[in-house]
């Protein structure tokens, strides 16, 4: 319970204190928009590792070396707890933009930093609107902007299974229009930050490995019409496999 207050106020405290930063990187962006995205990227990449400390969350890395640096690529994960993303982020190479639930939006001052780092809210209720945040998306990559998503669609509750929710295929078209890889990313660990019936946050050890890019252009088209699939099976290997590490 000690661990939850002090990360809520932690928080809090950050998303007050930075809007001066807000602003400043918004102003740097609108004049040097590579420069307001580093920027951005910069200072809550330092956010967040400050919540890891707070939380007692210790990442294990591993295959940071297989993500490309010279091109933007779709991170694509499987999805447990709602500290994924806290996790996740600070390992990016490059600005990249998540995408997330709508209901975001409504979180103050959180959803200005989110924007400011180019992510996109999906209402998961409304099929045309998925489809818009799949081409802005695109638009995304096309500026080496790389994006995040969470092909499940929504968290996977069922903490003893280790098996995956259904794939969403909409999100690979992401890589498919713009020939970027998809990085298959495992996170191992984060649904013991909150498990339990006591409400409050737990030390935890936790795993994130980056997997071989899948380059959809040089697979067959059987291999291309089934890559989620393929996805599914390689981070479902690797969860079991990194499981005892955690």
């Amino acid at each position: 319970m000690i661990r939850l207050l002090f990360a809520a106020i932690y928080l809090i405290l950050f998303l007050v204190l930075t809007i001066p930063l807000m602003l400043i990187t918004w102003l740097i962006g609108r004049f040097h928009p590579h420069a307001g995205d580093v920027s951005s990227l910069a200072i809550v990449n330092w956010g967040f590792r400050c919540l890891w400390v707070i939380c007692g969350i210790r990442p294990t890395v591993i295959g940071a070396e297989r993500v490309p640096t010279d091109t933007s690529v779709l991170y694509a994960a499987n999805h447990r707890s709602i500290f994924d993303i806290v996790v996740t982020y600070p390992l990016v190479n490059r600005p990249t933009g998540f995408i997330a639930k709508k209901e975001m939006l409504k979180a103050p001052l959180l959803n200005i930093w989110m924007m400011l780092l180019h992510c996109l809210f999906l209402d998961r209720k409304n099929p045309r609107a998925g489809l818009n945040v799949i081409l802005k998306a695109i638009e995304l990559e096309q500026k080496g902007i790389s994006v995040f998503v969470f092909p499940e669609g929504t968290r996977n509750k069922d903490h003893e299974s280790t098996e995956l929710l259904p794939m969403h295929n909409g999100s690979f078209k992401i890589a498919t229009k713009t020939g970027v890889p998809i990085i298959p990313v495992t996170i191992c660990g984060t649904k013991n930050i909150m498990s339990g019936k006591v409400p409050g946050i737990r030390k935890s050890k936790i795993v994130v490995e980056f997997g071989e890019p899948i380059y959809v252009g040089e697979l067959s088209k059987e291999e291309a019409k089934n890559v989620s699939d393929m996805l599914a099976a390689r981070i479902t290997e690797t969860y079991v496999r990194n499981l005892p590490m955690t």
